[in-house]
């Protein structure tokens, strides 16, 4: 070999090193707001794709959020001609399908009563028993259906929620993009929404906490009432111990029962649900919370590879624990 070979043989070297450290996967972290809420993201990878991240949950916005007045379902609501695009035709199948399977327990034709009593998208009303009855009239799943790629509706009143499932789907997007580009580990947090696949950054499974249900209306308090390690699967809760206020010295909870128009009123305080999709477990949390404890139980033993940890207040104040069989808790 000639003499002015080597150094170019140890530039090559140090170059091929250089590259292959640039290329090395490390846990990267994502953060933003979107939906209202906040994001927290990590993931595996040799490249930061917090601009991919971005632009997925925009779309995400685009279709499903109420606050959006551009979004795909503000304009169903307006009763505007729009071309429904994927993600929304996908989570208004899904949702209808949650609907069918709870007895209309989750129904996103809510969003009236929602708005009603002052956790949508506009200022509460004054309530009274007429107002119920008016709202009664544009509540139901079975009124609005999609037919050839049109949203029909019984009432032109009739408006859309789809925001307690929508955190859990954009979890599903960010993990879609994730898996199209062979990323093994990540965790993925909306709002408390979360998926979760392969290991962390010291190669354990995911540690995920469940929140004590303390009234918390500005999520300040941070105390656990357990840690799950968690892998490959999806979770959401749903609780009324943080989005709730007081009038005339009654408690009114965010939950809201789509058969009654009004706030749930039971000892269940919160569900945390287990799936294989962020999506589902999103839905099927909020519909727990308004069946109540009993009632969920026996929806989850009719529901394939969905687990559920209930807390809920006993006769007597004290706070209990129930779950699933299989719920992976101790």
């Amino acid at each position: 070999m000639k003499k002015w070979h080597y150094p170019f043989l140890v530039f090559l070297i140090v170059a091929t090193v250089i590259i292959l450290a640039e290329n090395k996967p490390e846990y990267r972290t994502s953060q933003g707001a979107v939906f209202g809420t906040t994001y927290h993201i990590t993931y595996n990878h040799n490249a930061d794709l917090s601009t991919d991240i971005t632009r997925v949950l925009k779309d995400v916005d685009n279709s499903l959020s109420t606050f959006n007045a551009n979004s795909t379902i503000s304009l169903v609501n307006k009763n505007m001609q729009v071309e429904l695009d994927s993600m929304f035709l996908y989570v208004f199948h899904l949702a209808q399908h949650v609907a069918e399977t709870t007895t209309g327990a989750f129904d996103i034709t809510v969003a009236p009563a929602v708005n009603a009593w002052g956790f949508g998208f506009k200022n509460a009303e004054t309530i009274d028993n007429d107002l119920i009855d008016s709202l009664k009239q544009i509540v139901g799943y079975q009124m609005v259906k999609e037919e050839n790629g049109a949203i029909v509706k019984e009432d032109n009143r009739i408006m859309l929620d789809c925001s307690a499932i929508a955190k859990g789907f954009g979890c599903d997007v960010v993990a879609a993009l994730f898996d199209s580009v062979g990323i093994a580990d990540y965790m993925i947090e909306i709002g408390g929404e979360i998926v979760v696949k392969g290991l962390n950054s010291k190669g354990s499974d995911w540690r995920i906490g469940i929140s004590k249900p303390t009234d918390d209306s500005l999520a300040t308090e941070t105390e656990l009432q357990t840690v799950l390690e968690l892998t490959n699967r999806a979770m959401a809760t749903s609780g009324n111990y943080r989005n709730f206020y007081y009038k005339d010295g009654k408690k009114y909870a965010h939950t809201i029962d789509p058969a009654t128009c009004r706030p749930v009123n039971h000892n269940l305080l919160s569900v945390t649900v287990l799936a294989e999709n962020c999506a589902v477990a999103d839905a099927y949390a909020t519909a727990m919370m308004v069946l109540g404890l009993e009632r969920s139980l026996e929806l989850c033993k009719k529901l394939e590879n969905v687990d559920a940890y209930f807390i809920y207040q006993d006769n007597e104040g004290v706070i209990q624990i129930c779950t699933t069989p299989d719920f992976p808790v101790d």
